[in-house]
């Protein structure tokens, strides 16, 4: 298996102004591996394919990530940040599966090891 190291990126709700909710992301620095490796291309209404990326990684989580699994964005993967589509929690590791390419917030500064 490869060995995994990256940030992840937590998504929480904050109030911006009143009765307006935005995510404030966190990121936290993790390891782990990579437990399966795969891609897709899905051909839509787009010109170019979507490549969906089909991969696990299981990380050893901390308590903050034991506990804000649902929270749970991104992944940063081969140079790419990439959406956690799946969370599977198997005490005191979490499975996260990954789905397309990450457009969403970022972290306005990033979490170095």
């Amino acid at each position: 298996m490869t060995r995994y190291h990256g940030r992840i990126g937590f998504g929480e709700s904050t109030e911006a102004l009143p009765g307006v909710f935005a995510d404030v992301i966190i990121e936290q620095f993790y390891y782990g591996e990579v437990i399966r490796t795969s891609r897709q291309l899905r051909s839509g209404d787009s010109v170019n394919p979507d490549l969906l990326s089909g991969n696990s990684i299981s990380i050893v989580g901390n308590l903050y990530a034991l506990e804000h699994f649902f929270s749970i964005r991104y992944v940063e993967w081969a140079g790419e940040l990439w959406t956690v589509v799946d969370v599977e929690v198997q005490r005191p590791r979490l499975i996260l599966r990954l789905g397309e390419v990450y457009n969403g917030p970022t972290a306005a500064t990033p979490v170095t090891p």
